[in-house]
């Protein structure tokens, strides 16, 4: 009886090809993997269903950690906690070369209250909070970390991979899971590879990432009685002043950048006790997106001005006592973008060919981020299925066609395994 090879064909060592890739998932090892996906969709499916049931909102995402954490162990992976809270995973004795990170955010925008709050629908879809962002994506990475644990003809494979759950990507978390692990990578400029899995469309590739900066807008004053008091200066007033005049500039400002796109958007505001009572304090959030970012330059000078004229109108008929007025920055999302030449880029086009996968380069806002604003080789992909009501508690992800999705991921650290050449180990990883 024939034994299985250890190793799989060098081919993607040239540059890839749809047809060095349909050579390469011919190979008996992938043959068999990609088969592995169809007949363990039903334990995929409940991987998903369990992980999205342990809440991580951001910056809580201690419990849904350790549950991964623990899984993957389950596997025969080295998994442990960074000081950040990602989990960290990887499946050789020793790492001689900087790894391919495959990774997946924990957090969601919303929790559920009740683990009954995420469940499967009696048309085959799961419903409930962060199922589809990124439920998928961490699926993905349960469903390859054993794939790659269980099949010793992959062992190349696992032994190239390092898995990252990571923390902090949604609202004001401002990537802080991948901004720690990159910095592990800061003394080796494009080396690591970092492919990350986030929602579950196969049609897109995100090459650039999205510049964006979020801004907190306080007014503060003494407050006071409707009627006793009239003629306070009144924090939601201000507040009001600023976004409507913000937003009239700034809608000026992005129509007459006709070549670049960029959005704004006042996403919470706060403030007041009752009816009857002159607020102490009112306060806005506010999210500014470009793909340039010098234009998220001027949209920040925008804020600035209508703050200052804001509180220059409230205050100009008090009494006595005044407004004051205080700008805050949230976070920044740096952005990048990866070369069109890029080994990584034309590998996972050829893998898209090879599958019939019409996929389109985009710009989107990611965890990929942060590692193609430091030059190093990124791109953010789905997992396969749909998703659909993101950030919303009727969230839900439907399993129908993962396989795709999974493949495809599957090709690319393939390829990635056998034609990388890096010289320097991460030491700090």
């Amino acid at each position: 009886m024939a034994t299985e090879p250890k190793t799989l064909p060098r081919v993607a060592q040239q540059a890839c090809t749809p047809r060095s890739i349909a050579q390469l998932s011919a190979c008996s090892a992938l043959a068999d993997a990609q088969r592995w996906f169809i007949k363990e969709r039903p334990w995929i499916d409940e991987q998903q269903l369990e992980l999205c049931r342990v809440p991580a909102p951001t910056f809580f995402e201690q419990a849904r950690a350790e549950w991964f954490r623990q899984r993957v162990s389950s596997f025969g992976w080295r998994a442990r906690l960074d000081r950040a809270g990602n989990v960290l995973a990887s499946l050789g004795n020793t790492q001689t070369e900087p790894p391919i990170i495959l990774s997946a955010h924990l957090d969601t925008v919303l929790a559920p209250a009740r683990p009954e709050d995420v469940f499967f629908a009696p048309d085959g879809r799961l419903v409930g909070p962060g199922t589809s962002d990124n439920g998928s994506g961490l699926a993905a990475l349960l469903a390859l970390g054993r794939l790659l644990a269980e099949k010793p003809a992959l062992q190349a494979i696992g032994d190239a991979v390092l898995l990252v759950a990571n923390v902090g990507e949604e609202g004001e978390g401002n990537l802080s899971g991948m901004r720690y692990l990159c910095r592990s990578f800061s003394d080796l400029p494009g080396t690591a590879a970092i492919i990350v899995l986030d929602g579950p469309s196969v049609e897109h590739v995100t090459t650039q990432a999205l510049s964006s900066r979020r801004f907190e807008v306080t007014f503060s004053g003494p407050g006071g009685h409707s009627w006793n008091d009239y003629g306070t200066p009144n924090p939601v007033h201000a507040l009001g002043g600023v976004i409507s005049g913000f937003t009239t500039s700034a809608r000026e400002q992005c129509l007459a950048l006709r070549k670049s796109r960029c959005s704004y958007n006042f996403g919470i505001i706060e403030g007041g006790a009752s009816v009857n009572s002159i607020p102490a304090s009112a306060l806005a959030k506010l999210d500014l997106r470009s793909e340039e970012p010098s234009i998220l330059e001027d949209l920040s000078a925008l804020l600035t001005a209508a703050v200052e004229q804001a509180l220059e109108r409230e205050n100009r008929n008090a009494r006595s006592v005044r407004l004051t007025a205080k700008i805050k920055e949230l976070g920044a999302r740096p952005g990048g973008k990866l070369p069109a030449n890029s080994p990584l880029l034309l590998t996972i086009q050829a893998i898209d060919s090879h599958l019939n996968i019409r996929s389109r380069l985009d710009c989107a806002s990611t965890d990929a981020n942060i590692p193609l604003s430091l030059g190093l080789p990124a791109i953010s992909i789905g997992t396969g299925g749909a998703g659909g009501g993101a950030h919303t508690p009727h969230e839900w992800y439907q399993p129908e066609g993962r396989e795709l999705g999974l493949r495809r991921i599957l090709l690319l650290i393939a390829a990635l395994a056998e034609s990388r050449s890096w010289p320097v180990s991460p030491a700090s990883l």
